[in-house]
């Protein structure tokens, strides 16, 4: 019978061949998915020698095989997390980013400033809607509501809602640029994590490339189509003194300045992740 530690050395080998970042977190995380164990739990396992059934070693080895052709881990194992949430994800919605979870801390700390009773926070373009539940789980007094036009994602989203189960946050498919016409100026914060690719521009990651929705990825020719509707809607929503708080391309802070500013908003500030690249814009109503 094979050993938990063969078999986590033979798909770390495949996985560092089909030149994945970080092979052994990956092997680690797809033993524990099929094992039913924590990441550290595998890693115990794997010092004892802790032996593995045929049954199951086969399941690791097919989808040791699947990540090898870079399909994303979030779609084998089914679940994707984000800041203090484990979603449900796969083909057809855009798989949440660490990145974004940053981008989520000004919306949700936008929130909690609000001095109203009941803070009103809009994501749109939610896809899995994890900037959405985020903002409702960890701002229990406000009310949310996440848009999504993509008929795919929503089921995926749905799921999300259903599963979490905030009563607070409330999903609806509908094309951003018409969304909830019954809070116009009514808002505090509207939140975005767009497509922002221009058309021409090809992801490095084969994750990104081949798994991705194409709608979730591409902005136009310029890659800031969307975000220039998601600044019209947001002009609609939000209050005066509301927030706009946009993720982008860490190449695209200035030409986003521009456009916003153009359309009449102040205090346009660009924040840094942790890498240090230009990764989310916020701007006042």
């Amino acid at each position: 019978m094979t050993t938990i530690t063969e078999l986590l050395a033979r798909a770390t080998s495949a996985l560092d061949s089909a030149g994945i970042r970080d092979p052994s977190v990956d092997a680690e995380l797809v033993i524990g998915h099929v094992l039913g164990l924590s990441r550290g739990a595998v890693q115990a396992k794997a010092i004892t020698g802790f032996p593995v059934d045929p049954g199951h070693s086969a399941e690791v080895e097919l989808l040791i095989q699947r990540r090898a052709a870079r399909e994303p881990l979030q779609h084998i194992t089914g679940r994707a997390a984000f800041r203090q949430l484990e979603l449900a994800v796969g083909p057809g919605v855009f798989v949440p980013r660490p990145e974004t979870e940053f981008v989520a801390q000004f919306a949700i700390d936008v929130l909690r400033a609000t001095a109203s009773a009941e803070p009103v926070g809009v994501d749109l373009g939610m896809g899995s809607g994890a900037i959405a539940l985020a903002m409702a789980t960890e701002v229990g007094h406000s009310r949310i509501y996440g848009v999504e036009v993509s008929p795919r994602a929503f089921v995926w989203a749905r799921q999300n809602f259903d599963a979490v189960g905030a009563a607070n946050a409330t999903p609806v498919c509908a094309d951003l640029a018409f969304a909830l016409p019954t809070l116009d100026g009514s808002v505090d914060v509207v939140i975005s994590n767009p497509p922002y690719i221009p058309v021409g521009a090809i992801p490095r990651d084969p994750e990104v490339r081949l798994f991705d929705p194409e709608l979730a990825l591409y902005g136009g020719e310029d890659g800031l189509d969307v975000v220039r509707q998601v600044s019209a809607t947001a002009w609609r929503l939000l209050r005066r003194g509301g927030s706009l708080i946009l993720e982008h391309g860490e190449l695209q802070a200035a030409q986003i300045a521009a456009l916003l500013t153009l359309d009449g908003w102040t205090a346009v500030a660009h924040h840094r992740d942790l890498l240090g690249r230009d990764r989310a814009t916020t701007a006042l109503r």
